[in-house]
């Protein structure tokens, strides 16, 4: 792993720091749980697309710039450090595509991802049902075959921008005899489509930051199959992988909280308190070390390697990262970190960290069995 950036990164680097220091609003963008606020950062979303910055690393005829992953990484840590919008685009952007350019078809990479670019179309994830959570073999939302296509019908919950998003994606079970791992197939579907509901879930702030959708007898083309029929769940890892380990949670993200931990502590702290001090440290080390780990991963997929089941450790470690960074922050402000709104915030959302993307239970069982050789515990 070579941490010499090299004078074309970093003069990369410039051009992104200056765009975000002229483009990123001045104020913050109403919550994207709110329809106001999913808008206002669709629009933040065409500032970036018609600039190039919205998907840097893809092809320029999809929309990107061709950056290289290293690139990719660099424009992060500034798009976290200028302190700009979050990306209400990611769900198609960092999950669907990746698993697009591995599993899909030239057809669908010219017909979907220049729009995902332009966030005209933004994406759903439709993976979690009633009785099948971090157990995603265990779904029971099913695809019958019709000419031409597919009936899908059933129920997917908890679906992340769902109330007010454009497109959908996720597993259904095309071969009911199948075992649990097979039989699966990977689709795409209008959330606009005849025979969807969509049915917002609010949180605890009254927000729908999530939804349910119900899906009753849709038609989905053979178009919208992402891979083989009944090979879904192969399909589906890669998109996992992606969100467990690189794209969705980049450095950035962790190195900036870390920054602005240490400058809390230096101004609110207690200096006789070792232990949140030493606390204060160990989030920061361990976001240098998250940034580390991913320049290696970058480096080995630049060489030709893969993302596989090592993505669990990867998950495992940002999202106790981003929990025990955050009760720091609180533990340092006390009382008045009620009324702190972006730290009180953050913390509630890396509570979610743990349970998104397979819970650490499910990740330290992969980590087990496909990475230590372990044994299975008996059931």
């Amino acid at each position: 792993m070579d941490l010499d950036l090299g004078a074309e990164t970093e003069a990369f680097r410039a051009e992104v720091r200056e765009f975000l220091r002229t483009n990123v609003p001045d104020t913050p963008l109403p919550s994207m749980d709110t329809a106001e606020g999913f808008e206002a950062h669709r629009q933040w979303e065409h500032v970036l697309a018609e600039n190039r910055y919205s998907v840097v690393s893809w092809p320029e005829e999809l929309g990107g710039r061709n950056a290289s992953l290293l690139e990719w990484v660099v424009f992060e840590e500034e798009y976290y450090a200028a302190q700009s919008p979050a990306r209400v685009s990611q769900n198609g952007i960092f999950l669907l595509a990746p698993t697009l350019f591995e599993h899909g078809t030239d057809e669908q990479l010219a017909r979907i991802l220049p729009r995902m670019a332009r966030a005209d179309d933004i994406w759903a994830q439709a993976w979690s049902e009633p009785e099948a959570g971090s157990d995603l073999a265990g779904i029971r939302s099913s695809a019958r075959r019709t000419e031409n296509g597919w009936i899908l019908s059933g129920q997917k919950t908890w679906s992340s921008r769902a109330s007010f998003a454009d497109w959908a994606f996720g597993l259904f079970r095309t071969d009911p005899a199948a075992d649990r791992h097979r039989g699966l197939t990977y689709f795409m579907f209008p959330l606009t489509a005849e025979g969807v509901t969509v049915r917002p879930i609010a949180q605890l702030d009254g927000e729908p930051g999530f939804a349910e959708i119900f899906l009753d007898d849709v038609f989905v083309p053979d178009t919208d199959v992402i891979g083989t029929v009944d090979n879904g769940w192969r399909v589906a890892m890669s998109t996992s992988s992606n969100e467990r380990g690189m794209s969705l949670r980049s450095p950035g993200r962790f190195t900036t909280a870390a920054a602005k931990l240490v400058e809390l502590y230096k101004t609110e702290g207690d200096p006789g308190d070792s232990a949140v001090a030493a606390r204060v440290v160990d989030s920061w080390i361990g976001a240098q070390a998250y940034r580390l780990h991913t320049f290696g991963t970058v480096t080995r997929l630049e060489a030709g390697g893969s993302l596989g089941a090592e993505s669990s450790v990867t998950k495992v470690f940002w999202s106790e990262l981003d929990v025990a960074l955050h009760e720091t922050a609180l533990d340092i402000l006390g009382n008045r970190g009620e009324v702190s709104n972006g730290w009180t915030d953050g913390y509630l959302f890396s509570l979610s960290g743990p349970i998104y993307a397979g819970t650490n239970e499910i990740q330290r069982n992969v980590i087990a069995e496909r990475l230590l050789g372990l044994p299975k515990a008996d059931r």
